[in-house]
């Protein structure tokens, strides 16, 4: 994806108005409308103009995609050999699903963001109230922290942040890594 951009400043009160030399005129006229090849000269000159500089071609919106997806996108788009690029697309594309496949594609061709890796936190064994059922910690906000034997309740995906948080992220609790397919 290129990262050259074009601007056009709005005016900040109604998106339907443009910018055009020291006036806003109400309609898109390729022939009246400035355009800006610097963010930085857009933004100045729209706060002279109670003004939002605006990307002239709407960008698409990223995918969201795990830490290791996002590594073999890059991997992929920088190989520098065949080898490199087929090692990147086996990891990608290899036993996944039709909607997964899609959803890279999408992110190849749009561009990613990385989202944040969930976990799913264990009760230590000695709190299960059967050896084959596993308790997962959930957080509701009327209850606080509780159990369930439920795995896929939102409630029991947790981030980093909220595992310190939560003080969840020592050594006597066991946590299990989600997943793309499992989400």
């Amino acid at each position: 994806m290129s990262e050259e951009k074009l601007y056009v400043i709005k005016s900040r009160s109604d998106d339907k108005f443009y910018f055009s030399g020291n006036r806003m005129i109400p309609n898109w006229n390729d022939e009246l409308i400035s355009l800006f090849g610097s963010y930085e000269i857009a933004k100045e000159i729209a706060e002279d103009n109670n003004g939002q500089p605006a990307t002239f071609v709407e960008e698409p919106e990223k995918e969201a995609v795990s830490e290791s997806v996002g590594g073999a996108i890059d991997s992929l788009i920088n190989a520098d050999t065949y080898v490199q690029a087929a090692a990147a697309f086996q990891y990608l594309f290899a036993s996944r699903k039709k909607k997964d496949f899609k959803r890279i594609m999408k992110a190849v061709r749009n561009g990613y963001t990385v989202k944040k890796n969930k976990y799913r936190v264990l009760a230590p064994k000695s709190w299960w109230y059967d050896d084959d059922a596993p308790l997962y910690l959930f957080f509701d906000f009327n209850d606080g922290m509780r159990f369930t034997v439920k795995k896929d309740n939102p409630s029991t995906l947790f981030t980093k942040e909220q595992l310190s948080a939560f003080g969840l992220d020592g050594e006597y609790f066991q946590k299990e890594e989600v997943t793309d397919d499992d989400d």
